[in-house]
């Protein structure tokens, strides 16, 4: 998961940043919320811990922003070191996922940030019944991809990101959430490395008008699947 941390406490950050690289998270640190906007204007993240005040903002500021502009938002944890109950639950109501009061132990914040991408993500096992995208079938305890009925031969890696699509349509995904999402942000990853697959899983699950999708190259950000009308 890539998780973005706003905050201004050099405490607070580096105790968030451990413990989500310890669960084998991606952090990226911002102490102020106008970087954290710009960025998100351009790049896609699965949390956000959003600091209660910042020096050009508050996270309430940025949370709202976010809900209003960010197509598909990511979870939302807000963080404060002394906010108001009533502070507390107007972040909750204006969409936040879940607070945490700092100082706070690791432990406690590793389990609260498990819960909420529980929540968040589906976890695969052998019963889970196949889901269905217009004409294409995916079961993903077996990862095979049907379209009309007939299977699909794909890699795992293929369906990895072709499931990563499928389920951000409408999305413009970064190239570097994809190569995180499917191969972990392998840093000597050729960049081709990620064009190939796309454009093998086009031409495999035929992604055109006539099937209901058109899989989009967004130049210069990543990719973008788009259901059609």
């Amino acid at each position: 998961m890539r998780i973005a941390i706003a905050d201004r406490d050099p405490v607070a950050i580096n105790l968030l940043k451990e413990v989500t690289e310890r669960m084998g998270h991606c952090a990226t640190i911002f102490q102020s919320a106008a970087p954290l906007i710009t960025q998100l204007q351009r790049d896609t993240y699965d949390l956000l811990f959003l600091n209660w005040t910042m020096p050009d903002g508050s996270g309430r500021d940025v949370l709202t922003w976010v809900r209003q502009n960010v197509k598909v938002p990511p979870a939302i944890i807000m963080v404060t070191d002394g906010a108001r109950k009533e502070d507390i639950a107007a972040a909750l109501h204006a969409g936040a996922d879940d607070y945490i009061v700092m100082p706070e132990d690791c432990n406690v914040v590793e389990a609260r940030i498990a819960a909420l991408l529980r929540r968040c993500v589906s976890r695969v096992t052998a019963d889970d019944p196949p889901q269905f995208f217009g004409r294409y079938c995916f079961d993903r305890h077996k990862q095979i991809v049907l379209l009309n009925g007939k299977e699909i031969a794909l890699t795992s890696k293929e369906f990895a990101l072709t499931l990563l699509f499928f389920h951000n349509e409408q999305r413009a995904l970064s190239r570097a959430y994809i190569m995180n999402a499917v191969w972990n942000s392998v840093a000597d990853l050729p960049s081709r490395t990620l064009d190939m697959h796309v454009s093998r899983i086009r031409s495999k699950l035929q992604l055109k008008p006539e099937n209901g999708f058109r899989l989009f190259t967004v130049f210069g950000y990543g990719y973008r699947l788009e259901r059609m009308e």
